[in-house]
């Protein structure tokens, strides 16, 4: 069993160097070894096959970066499940009346950019906007 703060953390030095020189190997390794061949097909983009078409710099709609930051902002909140399932046999109920508040509230944000129509992609008008349409 390890007594000193060095001994208690040198398998992780040992382990990130291991990791470190295996790359370092394998990048090289590749480099020393692969072939470079330029050409205008191995410099053209791969899209599955298909001959590419049109500009890579297309506009997307505000909806797709709505409906991406709800979806990592919903998996970042579920995260903290985690931490919770761990201590939740010490804390007993003041945990469950916890995450029981905390899941109300995801719901309640969830529900609120369901209602403004975030994740409604048929529609035209910008969504999650404080702007009042004037023609309403």
């Amino acid at each position: 069993m390890p007594t000193t703060y060095p001994e208690t953390y040198f398998p992780v030095l040992v382990q990130t160097v291991l990791a470190v020189l295996v790359a370092a190997a394998l990048i090289t390794l590749s480099f020393v070894l692969g072939k470079r061949v330029k050409d205008r097909v191995k410099d053209s983009p791969y899209e599955c096959g298909i001959a590419p078409t049109g500009s890579a710099r297309e506009r997307f709609s505000v909806k797709f970066y709505l409906v991406a930051i709800v979806f990592i902002l919903f998996d970042i909140e579920a995260v903290f499940l985690y931490p919770w399932a761990v201590v939740y046999r010490e804390l007993k109920m003041f945990a469950f009346v916890e995450m029981l508040l905390f899941v109300v509230l995801i719901v309640c944000g969830f529900f609120y950019v369901w209602k403004k129509g975030a994740l409604d992609w048929s529609s035209e008008v910008p969504v999650l906007s404080s702007r009042r349409d004037p023609h309403s």
